[in-house]
């Protein structure tokens, strides 16, 4: 059952970033060809800021994951972190802190 499943899980996530690529391409050349700008200041403000909080988030994240594992396995005897969870939980704190950085940011008044 395992071995059936994983192609088509692959199968299915690459049609996915595919459709979604496509997606966004087809939003940009709609907004451009409308007029609309792709940037201005204020949404570049708005992604530097969301950057910048993403990137100390990330750093705060990967310290803490990174004592977690030490004195996890050197004290307190708990089973090791393998690598591949330790990637994908950082992947899903930078998506996710991003996102609301940015939300937070352009719902907030004043820059």
């Amino acid at each position: 059952m395992t071995d059936f499943m994983w192609p088509m899980i692959l199968i299915v996530n690459a049609v996915l970033v595919v459709l979604v690529g496509v997606l966004v391409i087809w939003k940009l050349h709609k907004d451009k060809k409308s007029g609309y700008p792709v940037q201005d200041e204020r949404t570049q403000k708005i992604s530097g800021k969301a950057a910048m909080g993403t990137y100390y988030i990330n750093l705060a994240f990967m310290v803490s994951l990174s004592l977690f594992i030490i004195f996890g396995t050197e004290f307190l005897d708990l089973p090791t972190l393998d690598a591949g969870w330790a990637i994908i939980a950082i992947m899903l704190v930078s998506g996710f802190s991003y996102g609301l950085l940015s939300w937070y940011y352009s719902r907030k008044g004043d820059l």
